[in-house]
């Protein structure tokens, strides 16, 4: 999770920009229907997991797993509150009917999502942490 949420953040979204004419919000626009499909289980799942691991593992490190648990349910209501409700607008942009703020949306999603990184990453380096 942590690898694909940096690549969209430092990689994909600057090869859409970089991209010519309409190409670009086009992109974003088929990778917000298309991610956005999956995102629910995405997230869910790597919160699934950790709250397995808490209760398996109570004796060892539970409470950096439970901080780390706490960090996905921040990334998971950013997401909900934040970025789905853009991310939902634009899914369906095209250059016909984009509003004329579209650029700043995509702005404001990309620096919600450069949050939503920097807390999963805090997650993962947590979980990393216990393993250790």
């Amino acid at each position: 999770m942590v690898g694909m949420e940096f690549a969209v953040a430092f990689v994909l979204n600057r090869i859409l920009q970089a991209l010519p004419q309409d190409a670009g919000q086009l992109g974003r626009a088929h990778g917000g229907r298309m991610l956005g499909a999956v995102m629910p289980f995405w997230y869910i799942g790597p919160l699934v997991l950790v709250a397995v691991w808490a209760v398996a593992d109570r004796h060892h490190g539970v409470g950096l797993v439970v901080t780390a648990g706490a960090l996905l349910i921040v990334s998971v209501l950013m997401s909900v509150l934040l970025l789905v409700p853009i991310n939902n607008r634009s899914k369906t942009w095209t250059p016909e009917n984009r509003p004329a703020d579209w650029k700043e949306q995509s702005g404001r999603w990309d620096r919600y999502h450069y949050v939503r990184v920097a807390v999963i990453i805090a997650a993962f380096a947590l979980l990393v942490t216990v393993l250790g």
